[in-house]
């Protein structure tokens, strides 16, 4: 990860997000009646990607992947040891999406069931997490928040795998 060139695949598209992916995708929403249906579809979607011959590691180094993705197969694998095989490291999503503006900011929503996801993460051998504030100004107070919510979750992470690790 340190000396590889490459780039990291978003491949996180959450509930929020899948509808208008798969609408980009050419799959309208009269296409699917629930959620796991959505779902399948995002899936599908997601491990044709993976599975393309240009998705390797001579260009990719890390894919972002969604909670949901984790519980599922691409080619027989489950998601993150298909991407382990092609030397791709995998990533969990972890945030809940973004509070509303404030001070020139938006942090992330408050996320309850971290502890649990972290340790799915771990037990799938995810490498890391994504999580994301947004700073839309030039507000130092706001700057400031944004900087002392992620190192608390940061700090939370590491204890959590700290303590699965030891576990094992």
């Amino acid at each position: 990860m340190q000396t590889q060139k490459g780039f990291i695949a978003a491949l996180d598209q959450s509930g929020g997000s899948t509808p208008k992916a798969l609408k980009l995708y050419g799959i309208n929403e009269s296409a699917y009646s629930n959620n796991e249906e959505m779902f399948e579809l995002v899936h599908a979607m997601r491990a044709r990607i993976m599975m393309s011959p240009t998705f390797n590691s001579d260009h990719i180094l890390g894919a972002i992947l969604f909670e949901n993705t984790l519980d599922r197969q691409v080619d027989g694998k489950s998601t993150t040891a298909y991407l382990r095989a092609k030397d791709i490291l995998p990533f969990l999503k972890v945030d809940s999406g973004l509070a509303d503006a404030e001070s020139d900011v938006q942090l992330m929503k408050p996320m309850p069931g971290l502890d649990g996801l972290l340790a799915k993460a771990v037990e799938h051998k995810v490498f890391g997490t994504k999580m994301r504030s947004v700073i839309k100004g030039a507000n130092a107070q706001g700057i400031k928040t944004v900087v002392g919510s992620g190192g608390a979750v940061g700090v939370r992470q590491g204890d959590i795998q700290a303590d699965i690790a030891r576990t094992r």
